[in-house]
């Protein structure tokens, strides 16, 4: 994602907020008022304890944001997606068998958490060094280039995001997507910003825009979804920054003070990772041996 320029803002792997609520807004207030009650952890410095009241009262609170394949409220009103999927997985192996979603805005995950409305993030949230400063990562559960929604055909001949700025082609793409800083890395002038990658395909369909941009899997499960028929998906992008080319790669957030919880979750992780198992979880999304990864947390936190 594209290094936020304000370490205050919630910068996704590609943005500073990048999922919006797709599915979920109708279940925000039905769903996220399950489960009120919070779980007071104090930063006592000794790892937290929230993995034993999470044991005790055998459920965890997910935070979410609506932007399929990472974290959603499906149309029966249902959570699905593939950090819910891990999710599910891990936190049985850790004595909790209950996850609970609450759905949110994604601009407002890390305040939810760090505010006990939940008790970690599990949205596919990118790592970056802006989050790093106000939450603690698990290692990233995939990794991630993006990709075009454009016309069939795609006339415009739109591969990277210089082919966009060269033919002042129409951009769009979602509210708070890291996708608008490496437009304007690439030198695209104006970009539009639309609620979600649905949006962008039938803006692109009917020719109100040339290109909409966001992650790889989310572009190409709309379009496939959708059976589009004026649309396609075009390969994976690599998007620079100051002239390097940019992974993103996003993962499961927990509050700073919980490293008993956290650590706890990326054993499990790993052994998931180690047997194949993490990707077969991902694979129903679109997730794909391409997406799996073995870059740590640590690494994308460091300055």
């Amino acid at each position: 994602m594209a290094r936020p320029r304000d370490s205050t803002r919630q910068t996704t792997g590609r943005s500073i907020g990048r999922r919006s609520l797709l599915a979920g807004a109708a279940a925000v207030g039905a769903i996220g008022a399950v489960g009120c009650s919070r779980v007071s952890t104090a930063d006592t410095g000794d790892g937290g304890r929230l993995l034993e009241q999470l044991r005790a009262k055998g459920t965890v609170r997910l935070g979410l944001a609506g932007e399929q394949p990472f974290s959603y409220i499906d149309k029966n009103g249902r959570m699905t997606g593939s950090a819910p999927a891990i999710a599910d997985r891990v936190f049985k192996e850790l004595g909790v068998e209950n996850v609970e979603p609450f759905p949110t805005e994604f601009g407002s995950l890390i305040t939810g958490l760090n505010s006990l409305q939940f008790d970690t993030v599990a949205a596919g949230m990118y790592i970056n060094e802006a989050r790093c400063e106000q939450v603690i990562f698990a290692d990233p559960e995939y990794q991630m280039l993006d990709a075009f929604i454009v016309p069939k055909g795609n006339p415009k001949k739109l591969l990277t995001y210089q082919d966009i700025a060269r033919s002042g082609a129409r951009m769009a793409t979602g509210v708070g997507y890291a996708e608008i800083e490496y437009a304007k890395e690439a030198g695209v002038k104006a970009v539009t910003t639309l609620p979600d990658q649905l949006a962008g395909l039938l803006a692109v369909e009917q020719g109100r825009v040339d290109v909409f941009v966001g992650t790889a899997v989310t572009v190409r499960n709309v379009v496939r979804e959708t059976e589009s028929t004026r649309a396609e998906a075009t390969e994976e992008v690599t998007p620079y920054v100051d002239g390097k080319p940019v992974m993103d790669v996003g993962g499961f957030a927990f509050r700073t003070p919980e490293t008993t919880l956290r650590d706890a979750f990326n054993r499990e992780l790993h052994k998931l990772k180690k047997s194949g198992e993490l990707l077969e979880i991902m694979r129903p999304f679109g997730f794909t041996k391409d997406q799996m990864t073995t870059i740590t947390a640590k690494e994308k936190c460091k300055p």
